[in-house]
């Protein structure tokens, strides 16, 4: 049955169903809305190459009405908890509600991964073990030797490689490759930082994503890249929830807002 998390400062109101205990010191955040079967053909694939051996798996659904989250699929797939946004916002409120329910949980670092089953999934445990090397944010990249960018749109290839990349390398003055990527990995200690905190309302959209690529290295804490593959459908609708005009518009306006310090505590 599920419990009601209400009025936590930054955090959406939420439901949680917890499948089975806190097993692992890292879990891994998928936020999804009305994903059809992409998220199973995820989770499905996560199963196979025994995701949930080293990290505990997390939905953080938008409220999906599709029946994407079906209790026994999610079951039988090894998750661990479904968290139901109730409150208001997009992907950053999702994150948001995530993020405070891995910190209560006590776990040592949060993974995060789309839930459109275009990221290899399997490659946890690269993310993992830069988290215990002391590595505080951790950015999957497609771009690097070891990792794959299969059929992505040039228009999205382009602008990550000549705007979102570049104006997230200067604002972290650190390069970064790939820089929308949700592929990533960060630290309790980079969460917990005084100077980040990230249960804050201003981040609904994709402002979170945005400023935690940016904020570890200007607080003095370890960042790197690990290859990982991104790839997308051979035919169909590209998945994703970034309109072409608005929504790219939208994001450019947050990395200019971003490198400007206006998400700062």
């Amino acid at each position: 049955m599920a419990e009601r998390i209400e009025k936590v400062a930054g955090v959406p109101d939420f439901e949680y169903t917890e499948y089975a205990e806190k097993k692992k010191a890292y879990c891994l955040l998928i936020p999804i809305i009305n994903e059809g079967d992409r998220i199973g053909k995820e989770l499905a694939r996560a199963k196979r190459f025994g995701v949930s051996d080293a990290v505990d798996i997390i939905i953080c659904d938008g409220d999906s009405t599709d029946g994407c989250t079906a209790e026994e699929m999610l079951k039988s797939m090894d998750v661990n908890t479904l968290l139901v946004k109730k409150g208001p916002g997009k992907q950053g409120a999702q994150l948001r509600m995530g993020i405070y329910y891995a910190l209560k949980r006590g776990y040592e670092g949060i993974l995060t991964i789309d839930g459109n089953n275009k990221d290899s999934i399997e490659h946890v445990g690269r993310f993992i073990d830069k988290l215990k090397e002391g590595y505080d944010y951790v950015q999957g990249s497609r771009f690097l030797e070891g990792g794959h960018a299969v059929r992505t749109p040039l228009v999205r290839l382009f602008s990550v490689k000549l705007i979102h990349a570049p104006v997230i390398s200067l604002t972290a003055k650190h390069k970064f490759t790939d820089t929308t990527n949700n592929f990533r990995a960060y630290s309790r200690r980079y969460l917990e930082h005084k100077d980040v905190q990230p249960l804050r309302d201003v981040f609904v959209t994709y402002e979170l994503l945005a400023y935690l690529s940016t904020r570890a290295t200007q607080v003095g804490l370890k960042a790197c890249e690990v290859p990982v593959d991104r790839v997308y459908p051979k035919e169909g609708k590209t998945p994703t929830k970034i309109s072409a005009v608005k929504g790219n518009s939208d994001l450019m306006k947050i990395l200019i807002k971003n490198l400007h310090g206006d998400y700062n505590p």
